[in-house]
């Protein structure tokens, strides 16, 4: 009986034996496999956590993605937003004994006035304090200087900063970096803007354990996301003819003692923008000196306005394309003419009277009682209904921040004063890309484009997101094209646009010089207009449409002598550019 309890007793304490070895083993292997994920597996990121924050940065903050432009000649891309890592210089007063001689070193460097360093020796002169900042975005010769001081407790790092090389070419297309309201850096108008999320990539993260005084435990569970980088960014600009078109807006607009100006010139085959510009412009690097908010915005799809006489060949597109005239259809004018829904006559600038003339004639001379027959000949609804066709009155769905719509909400009346003033250009608002977009039908046979500002899109994967014409309307028929573009070649060699003509060429184009409502009450100011040429050319294989835009100017009236002008240096200097030979003598 012992026997058998000593026996007994002796298997138990061989299980327990067995067990607590099996624990021990299990426990080994456990500690065994951690120790191998965080010396092999994970190696990488506590390296990275031993080594500062700095490094766990880089993993978890995005680097914004470039935006480059063309150079087609070059067949090179040319950077218009790129990154540099510039220095911040910040203070740890804890461990600065000479606040006074720190401060006074500092501001030496700097050129700070008197008062600017006494401030700032306030702010070192702080022995609890362990951080005060001084100086963001130090470039590296400044950084040298500070270096070489070799101050105790002056410090810094590197962050990155956003740099836009070209300047004066465009900072209402590339806009910039700036602040949201809750004082988070992300792009504003422009292509910044519109396209922040993807130049910006995705925020990586990092969870793990911590112990109670805030500190990451080692052998915690943790969880790290990379970030994804931004993608890059080429627009269809073409870096040339940006700059040839700002520079000649700019000197055209100091010329006239305008306002303002804005040019765009884009390929009607496939509604790729070659140039946008405005003047005035700002350098997105220093955006906060503009003396306006207001220069943000981009004029070319913002600024809406009546358009004047630029629109009357959409008027006679439609009247030519539903047979209800022809080029050679006549009308006798007699200067004005009375429309329902106002009880004064309509008339012609200048008060002019033509008498008898054909259509071809009333785009020459800018008449505008020939466009309310016109209007009149197709039938008000039909007119409204081609403006809307031609993309009036809604956005052209262009990737820029701050498109505007337009108006053209005044159509939707009944009464034929409307249709009578839209007919020539007035009582309705357009941007100049819609007017180019809608010449751009005129040019390329009758299709309506959507404008296309973006190339591609390169992501951080190695994916490329090419971007390819789209059509959005046939709005009039190829013979219509055809036989308005042989008008507005006219309209140019017999009419007001004779200066924005290109010897060897046939060139369309017409004049605009719009009125501008008054603010102040009924009707339009005496003092302020708008002139305008929109065109294309050449007209039997067209290279390039274009709509130049000058406000205000103070010494002629005009189009034919400032938007028209313009037009045509640009004209042949991009007849040039593609070599395009000449087609006459």
């Amino acid at each position: 009986m012992k026997k058998r309890w000593r026996d007994m007793s002796r298997s138990r304490r061989d299980a327990r034996v067995e067990a607590f070895r099996l624990f021990i083993l299990f426990f080994a292997v456990v500690i065994g496999v951690k120790l191998f994920v965080l010396q092999i597996i994970d190696h990488g990121f506590y390296q990275a956590l031993a080594s500062g924050q700095h490094e766990i940065l880089r993993e978890l903050i995005p680097e914004r993605g470039d935006v480059f432009i063309h150079d087609y000649k070059d067949e090179t891309l040319v950077p218009l937003a790129i990154n540099q890592r510039l220095a911040f210089i910040y203070a740890d007063p804890r461990k600065i004994k000479n606040p006074d001689e720190t401060a006074q070193a500092i501001g030496k460097v700097f050129g700070y006035d008197e008062e600017k360093i006494a401030a700032l020796e306030t702010r070192l002169d702080q022995p609890t304090d362990p951080y005060e900042p001084i100086e963001r975005q130090v470039s590296d010769e400044i950084l040298d200087q500070v270096v070489a001081l070799k101050l105790a407790g002056i410090f810094y790092t590197r962050e990155l900063s956003r740099l836009y090389p070209e300047q004066g070419i465009g900072g209402n297309v590339i806009g910039f970096i700036g602040s949201d309201k809750d004082g988070n850096k992300a792009g504003r108008y422009g292509i910044e803007g519109y396209f922040n999320q993807i130049l910006a990539g995705i925020p990586g993260f990092l969870r793990s354990e911590k112990d109670i005084a805030g500190r990451l435990i080692a052998v915690a569970e943790r969880s790290l996301e990379p970030a994804v980088d931004g993608a890059d960014i080429v627009l269809t600009i073409d870096r040339t003819i940006q700059f040839k078109a700002c520079s000649s807006l700019a000197s055209t607009v100091e010329k006239h003692g305008a306002d303002s100006g804005s040019i765009v010139i884009l390929d009607p085959k496939t509604g790729k923008i070659f140039a946008m510009c405005s003047v005035p412009d700002f350098d997105p690097n220093h955006y906060s000196k503009v003396e306006s908010i207001d220069q943000f915005n981009n004029p070319v799809i913002f600024d809406s306005y009546e358009p004047g006489s630029v629109f009357k060949p959409i008027t006679m597109a439609a009247a030519i394309d539903v047979d209800a005239v022809t080029p050679a259809t006549h009308f006798t004018d007699v200067g004005s003419v009375l429309v329902d829904g106002w009880p004064k006559p309509l008339g012609n600038a200048e008060g002019k009277i033509y008498g008898d003339v054909d259509m071809t004639k009333v785009l020459e001379d800018s008449i505008n009682t020939g466009m309310i027959f016109s209007m009149r000949s197709m039938g008000q609804q039909t007119f409204v209904d081609y403006v809307k066709r031609f993309g009036f009155g809604k956005k052209t769905g262009v990737e820029l921040e701050t498109e505007a719509t337009g108006n053209i909400s005044s159509l939707d009346k009944s009464s034929e004063i409307y249709a009578a003033t839209a007919s020539f250009g007035q009582g309705i608002t357009v941007t100049p890309l819609q007017i180019a977009m809608a010449y751009a039908a005129i040019a390329n046979g009758g299709m309506l484009k959507k404008p296309q500002i973006i190339d591609e899109i390169r992501y951080s994967d190695g994916t490329v997101e090419k971007r390819s014409p789209q059509d959005v309307a046939q709005v009039i028929n190829e013979k219509t094209s055809r036989m308005l573009g042989a008008m507005l070649v006219s309209v140019i060699e017999h009419g007001h646009g004779k200066r924005a003509g290109v010897p060897g060429y046939y060139i369309a184009g017409k004049t605009g010089t719009a009125q501008v409502a008054r603010t102040d009450g009924i009707g339009y100011s005496n003092d302020y207009t708008i002139g305008s040429f929109a065109g294309f050319g050449p007209v039997e294989d067209p290279k390039f449409t274009m709509v130049v835009r000058i406000d205000n100017p103070r010494d002629v009236v005009w189009a034919e002598s400032t938007a028209a002008p313009l037009f045509g240096e640009m004209a042949q200097f991009l007849l040039q550019y593609f070599e395009v030979p000449p087609v006459r003598k």
